[in-house]
């Protein structure tokens, strides 16, 4: 049998390896972590590689994303289907090996990793998934949900803001079964990092509520055992082991230097590394006995048999509940979700309440939610004002995890990268509430959901100039054509109840990337619609108002503006003018609809063409075609009603006619 050290040796040497094949990349944290990585993945970790998704397996988060040949390594060397010449072919196009972990790419990689921080707050969620379901489905007698969740961090993660406001809340909702361990080597691209961090991590963490071990030897294979023992004894909160490493162990010239932290090592430092790690095997040459000591399967697979047995037990002892877990895990909505939702969406239409779509969401979250079980919600501390608590919420907390709300804080960021590590997980589908101007504080969380394609919904209240008095600094202005340039993220603004409702649904529906619904703060008013009309909205952009002749000019708006697009073309109609009003709730599934439909609702021989909306412009330039039919914002707004606002900066009816005259005279 091979020593734990040249096991761990075994993950060093294809590390420096593939780097140097690649010319690119960072050996020194896999090097740095081998051993905690050897001692972790075979002693403790729970994991199925002929399954990497069996629902209760342990999840494993390598935070600090760029030492990727190290989970590349495990997953190869534990019999993962990742084959050798995936890791020849590190960094390379369609390799499997991407240079930093992407999920859905590598069997067995939870998250994709790489902006730093991230992966932490994405460990928090999915610890957070593992206790909220743990509440909702075990029963006295059967334990159906209970693992862990292991998150790799380094110096990086640590000086991201992120990992303050999702370790912060971690320790507030003691989550027990949540254990991260720090590679403390105290080096960074910038060299030693005594120049910029000189924080007292553990009593950072023991501040957060953490249980933490300090001053763990990380190459020493019987401390790194004992100090993970001692982090699964801790039951009601989470654990940090600091583990003391040298990055780049065994290149025995630049360990412990920048030098090794983001660059090929080069094949002189190569050849020192495997004589001082007495490695005498060739690149990409890993022997039998070897790949003997790291083989995961059996054990694996008896693990998930086991749990099989434990889900055949319940399913007898709970059927329904049983029935439930299986769908949610699966991704399915209730068989009968569609169903409820028309009928809701026919019941909207038919009352035409006006009122703010926040609250119009909130109508929906009542309506919609006592069918599913598997939302869970929440909010940046703007609960009442973003609406996002119903009437059957209860919160979750440290005490209590049988809840279906989250109260974040002030954490929009850390909050929406805990919603993904909630999506991620499986067996929820998360909504999380601020205002629309602060998701540039949680951007980087709601493109990397984007980049995932995981299932969330990000609720962005008080959209535009419309919420007033605040002013300037929470009037959002570039937001919403901001987040439509993010690839595969749905943007959602409705105009009332019925489009709002139809957007929680495609958003719930949505398996393939995250929704954003804008909602306004002001009162909008209620749209007349035909039956077929309601079907479009699907369609993200449909002819909400037809004229009664062939139509001269088209106004499109989306949200709190479509009632004044319909105001406008009103206005032009008793002058003599056919105009059509296109409501646009959701720009991308508009753009991504057939030609013919786009023709059918947007007709070329229509060239009089105006778009409005409380944001700027640039989002609807190509539907419109000229600059002077871009009715919208070029400067921040002012303190005042929302009224003075939108009459302020020149966002009314009256500019919206005067635009539609102008492409008319043309």
């Amino acid at each position: 049998m091979s020593s734990r050290r040249q096991l761990a040796n075994a993950i060093r040497a294809l590390s420096m390896d593939a780097v140097q094949q690649a010319q690119s990349g960072h050996p020194g944290a896999p090097m740095g972590m081998a051993d905690i990585a050897e001692v972790l993945w075979n002693d403790f970790l729970r994991h199925n590689p002929a399954n990497p998704h069996w629902p209760d397996r342990d999840r494993f988060v390598l935070s600090n994303g760029h030492g990727s040949m190290l989970i590349y390594s495990l997953l190869h060397l534990s019999g993962y289907d990742v084959p050798m010449d995936a890791l020849r072919n590190f960094r390379q196009l369609e390799s499997g090996t991407p240079g930093h972990p992407e999920v859905g790419d590598t069997p067995g990689v939870e998250t994709t990793t790489g902006p730093l921080g991230q992966g932490l707050a994405n460990a928090v969620g999915m610890a957070l998934a593992e206790r909220i379901l743990a509440g909702q489905f075990n029963r006295p007698g059967h334990t159906l949900v209970d693992h862990h969740t292991y998150c790799f961090l380094g110096d990086g993660c640590l000086m991201e803001g992120i990992s303050h406001e999702a370790c912060s809340l971690a320790g507030t909702l003691g989550l027990g079964k949540l254990i991260g361990i720090y590679d403390d080597n105290g080096i960074s691209i910038d060299g030693k990092v005594r120049g910029w961090f000189t924080d007292n991590t553990p009593a950072r963490f023991r501040a957060y509520g953490w249980h933490v071990v300090e001053e763990v030897d990380g190459h020493d294979a019987e401390a790194i055992r004992a100090a993970i023992e001692q982090a699964r004894a801790v039951t009601d909160r989470p654990s940090l082991i600091c583990a003391k490493t040298t990055i780049g162990f065994g290149a025995p010239n630049v360990c412990g230097t920048h030098g090794v932290h983001g660059a090929p090592l080069g094949d002189d430092e190569i050849q020192a590394s495997r004589e001082f790690l007495g490695w005498a095997h060739g690149p990409f040459e890993i022997p039998d006995d070897i790949y003997e000591g790291w083989d995961a399967r059996a054990r694996g697979s008896a693990a998930e048999v086991e749990w099989r047995e434990t889900l055949a037990a319940y399913r007898e002892a709970h059927p329904e509940l049983a029935a439930d877990f299986e769908r949610r895990m699966a991704g399915e909505l209730p068989e009968h979700f569609a169903e409820h939702a028309r009928a809701f969406i026919e019941k909207a239409q038919a009352e035409g309440r006006d009122d703010a779509s926040r609250k119009h969401s909130q109508a929906v979250l009542n309506g919609f939610g006592p069918h599913l079980p598997e939302l869970v919600g929440g909010s940046a501390d703007l609960t009442g004002s973003n609406n996002t608590w119903w009437a059957d919420c209860t919160a979750v907390s440290a005490e209590d995890a049988d809840g279906n709300y989250l109260f974040y804080g002030v954490r929009e960021f850390g909050m929406t990268a805990i919603m993904n590590g909630l999506a991620l997980h499986g067996g929820i589908i998360p909504y999380g509430g601020t205002f629309l101007v602060f998701s540039d504080y949680a951007r980087n969380a709601v493109r990397m959901a984007a980049l995932m394609g995981v299932r969330s919904i990000l609720v962005y209240t008080h959209d535009s100039i419309g919420l007033g008095e605040d002013g300037p600094t929470h009037q959002p202005i570039e937001q919403l054509p901001s987040l439509r340039l993010i690839p595969n993220l749905d943007v959602w603004r409705p105009c009332d109840l019925t489009e709002t409702a139809v957007a929680w649904q495609a958003s719930l529906e949505r398996t393939d990337g995250p929704s954003a619904l804008a909602l306004s703060r002001q009162k909008l008013p209620h749209q007349p619609r035909q039956d077929d009309e309601i079907d479009a909205i699907r369609r993200g952009g449909y002819v909400l108002r037809e004229p009664g002749a062939v139509p001269e000019a088209i106004v499109m708006a989306s949200g709190s503006e479509v009632g004044m697009a319909v105001a406008a073309a009103e206005a032009l109609e008793a002058r003599g003018h056919a105009v059509r009003v296109v409501s646009v709730p959701c720009l991308e599934r508009f753009l991504a609809q057939p030609a013919d439909y786009r023709e059918a609702v947007l007709p070329a021989s229509v060239q009089a063409r105006v778009a409005v909306e409380a944001a700027a412009s640039d989002s609807w330039r190509a539907l419109v075609g000229s600059e002077s039919g871009l009715v919208g914002l070029r400067h921040f707004g002012a303190s005042a009603p929302g009224d003075t606002v939108y009459e302020h900066m020149g966002l009314t009816t009256e500019a919206v006619v005067a635009a539609l005259e102008q492409q008319l005279a043309n």
